[in-house]
């Protein structure tokens, strides 16, 4: 695999982001990764990896750019579940002022930044998030269904609520097809909120799958102590088949 750290020309500044690609050079199919509220790190730089090494180009930008560079904040061990609060508690200002009208346009912005690589083949992409970046990524196959045509999200939060801007209520233009893993008593998409995005999904006609997972919020990240490695499998049984049959390319 070839890894690069790059940036990325932004709405309001430039995004710090990490790309990995074959290295035995050729085009790929382009795939958007969306890190969780932790942020972007040596595990995301993982997951991506992985998924180079799949015959893709995977961009994983730092949403967060305008509050710094990654990391925003020392990591601490987040197997200790009272430092992994306490860092969540710091950055919660941070994700909190990602609102729609930040993300929607940053969106634009890194898909043409990864469409436009030259190690990137012509056509859709995909994309995928954890945690937040699930919302990211279903507000992504919204604002630009003529460019994903794959998108997944895993241990999503507030995908569907009672919010005026829910990324469920623009789900009608999607014409990705999409995967949502759920983790199980997750408090930021509990049962009610599963079947209310479910319910959107199925009015506005959207080829989908949504699953629960076994595991807590998080159960992808290895640096936490959510983290449940037959849940990670999963994820990947799932992810890659869903890349596969959308986009020309990926094994």
């Amino acid at each position: 695999m070839t890894s690069l750290d790059l940036d990325i020309p932004a709405p309001d500044g430039t995004a710090d982001a990490f790309a990995a690609f074959p290295a035995e050079g050729g085009r790929h199919p382009g795939v958007l990764l969306y890190m969780d509220v932790i942020g972007l790190r040596p595990v995301i730089r993982g997951l991506a990896m992985k998924l180079a090494s799949h015959g893709y180009y995977v961009l994983a930008p730092n949403v967060f750019y305008r509050h710094g560079r990654a990391p925003l904040f020392p990591l601490p061990d987040m197997r200790e579940p009272e430092a992994r609060d306490a860092f969540i508690a710091k950055v919660r200002p941070v994700m909190a002022d990602h609102t729609p009208d930040k993300s929607v346009p940053d969106s634009g912005a890194y898909l043409d930044f990864l469409t436009q690589q030259e190690q990137v083949s012509p056509g859709a992409v995909g994309v995928t998030g954890y945690c937040m970046g699930a919302m990211l990524a279903l507000r992504t196959a919204s604002a630009h269904p003529g460019t994903v045509a794959a998108a997944a999200g895993f241990h999503g939060a507030r995908l569907a609520t009672d919010a005026a801007d829910s990324p469920h209520l623009d789900v009608g233009s999607v014409t990705a097809e999409l995967h949502f893993g759920h983790a199980e008593n997750d408090d930021a998409m509990p049962p009610k909120d599963i079947a209310r995005l479910d319910e959107a999904l199925d009015a506005a006609g959207v080829r989908y799958t949504s699953e629960v997972y076994p595991g807590p919020h998080g159960f992808t990240m290895s640096d936490t102590s959510a983290y449940s490695p037959v849940a990670l499998e999963r994820h990947w049984e799932r992810l890659l088949p869903l890349l596969r049959r959308n986009l020309k390319g990926g094994t």
